[in-house]
């Protein structure tokens, strides 16, 4: 049973910083390509970052020069250092493999950028 687990959210002013973490269980993660998705309210659901078992990264547009995802695959664990961020960067962040798989949803963690 695969499990993920994310942590790190908050409250941050515009053009603050904070770190993502996402911790599997149950599952070879090291395989994995991973990838931190993201909701706003009344929005779907986008990929913003994936990180392959190799460790080579992709960006949404988005977020590119910003964000990035890093994994320790040792740790089953996968990072999102997001810097200067924006208030239009406030959704509930998720982590999945890629392409996702609907029962691995966590829960997220909030991110709210806001003064």
């Amino acid at each position: 049973q695969v499990q993920l687990v994310e942590s790190g959210g908050g409250l941050v002013q515009p053009g603050g910083s904070l770190r993502l973490s996402c911790t599997a269980s149950g599952t070879i993660f090291r395989l994995y390509v991973m990838g931190w998705y993201r909701q706003a309210p009344g929005k779907q659901r986008e990929l913003v970052a994936r990180i392959s078992s190799g460790g080579s990264t992709n960006y949404a547009d988005s977020v590119k020069g910003r964000f990035t995802i890093s994994r320790d695959n040792a740790e089953n664990t996968v990072y999102l250092q997001m810097n200067s961020l924006k208030p239009e960067d406030t959704a509930v962040y998720y982590c999945n493999t890629v392409p996702s798989v609907v029962m691995y949803w966590g829960q997220g963690t909030q991110v709210t950028v806001s003064s």
